[in-house]
């Protein structure tokens, strides 16, 4: 049974690292670190992102290093391979229920990113490393899923610190690669192209490592019982189909169009004001920051560069996660 919870780690794994670069310090680095930006502070973007990666890994081997530490702890209770699966299946479906917020339960995350003053203060090598292991650890910067505290406990479950060590490693590897979806950004055009795109696949990245979640669950359930996987089967099933439903009514009824105005604010066609930070982009273009926007996608809070253009327009991007849809070009 071991060899079944060494197998859903690894899928857990891949996918919780996936889901983190959707994080808005992930996007931040997809934006930080590309070539456009590098060129600009004068420095070399292969060298940078691959410092990044390497960072990003040390801070994979980081995690994986707690996880093969409580391997140690997991091995002195003695527990039964049934013992031990009875305790993934518990993990695996509190996991879910969290990232799918069901009941208002979430379990704690915080919402911190990485300190953008170090491009200023430091080498290349030294925020690109800095900024890899902090993204690679999964625990230091913003938590997007908690399919990363689940990572550590499928991994101390297996009993193999070599094996946690690794899976730790997998994690931050995946990370620090996630930099290079970047490296065609040479233009404000290309970067604006590329995380209008990017941003619009979140939500079936969401839906993916929610899936992962439930397949984990659902195996994890059969090894206990069949009528157990019958029960938790049918239960998805049912879910899936109510969430399909909400998803075509509200998509029908509930769109949501947000306008920018110069009050330093953000309405939406509900009234619902957020506040706002600006900045100075590119090429003539302002940005504006959405802050504490509550859509579902990135809990409540995203943090997203909108292009504000000097003939009066701004392009919000479009989001769609099955409860929300945020989209629009409004005046300034």
């Amino acid at each position: 049974m071991t060899l079944w919870i060494v197998l859903a780690a690894v899928l857990v794994t891949v996918a919780a690292a996936v889901r983190s670069t959707w994080s808005p310090c992930g996007l931040s680095m997809l934006a930080t670190i590309t070539p456009l930006s590098e060129l600009g502070r004068g420095h070399r973007y292969r060298a940078t992102a691959a410092w990044f990666v390497v960072g990003s890994v040390v801070g994979g081997v980081t995690l994986g290093s707690a996880a093969a530490a409580l391997t140690v702890g997991v091995d002195s209770l003695h527990l039964t391979a049934r013992e031990r699966i009875v305790v993934a299946f518990a993990a695996t479906a509190l996991a879910v229920a969290s990232d799918l917020d069901l009941g208002g339960f979430h379990l704690p995350v915080h919402h911190r990113q990485v300190n953008e003053r170090w491009l200023d203060r430091f080498r290349p090598w030294v925020y690109g490393a800095g900024f890899g292991w902090q993204v690679g650890t999964g625990l230091a910067t913003y938590i997007m899923t908690v399919a990363v505290y689940l990572t550590i406990v499928l991994s101390a479950l297996t009993g193999m610190p070599w094996l946690a060590l690794g899976v730790g490693a997998v994690f931050g590897l995946v990370r620090g690669l996630s930099v290079l979806l970047g490296r065609r950004i040479t233009s404000p055009q290309t970067l604006s192209a590329f995380h209008r795109r990017f941003f619009m696949f979140g939500p079936r990245v969401r839906r993916l490592i929610v899936a992962v979640q439930l397949a984990a669950t659902e195996l994890f359930a059969w090894l206990l019982s069949p009528w157990l996987a019958l029960v938790v089967g049918a239960a998805a099933l049912g879910g899936a189909i109510v969430w399909a439903e909400r998803r075509r009514s509200r998509r029908r009824t509930t769109a949501r169009t947000a306008t920018c105005h110069q009050s330093d604010r953000v309405t939406t066609s509900r009234g619902e004001r957020f506040p706002d930070d600006g900045g100075n982009g590119v090429d003539g273009l302002d940005t504006v920051r959405l802050g504490r926007v509550p859509i579902g996608e990135y809990g409540d809070e995203v943090v997203t560069a909108v292009a504000v253009h000097p003939t009066g327009g701004v392009d919000l991007p479009t989001v769609d996660d099955g409860e929300t849809v945020l989209q629009g070009h409004g005046d300034v």
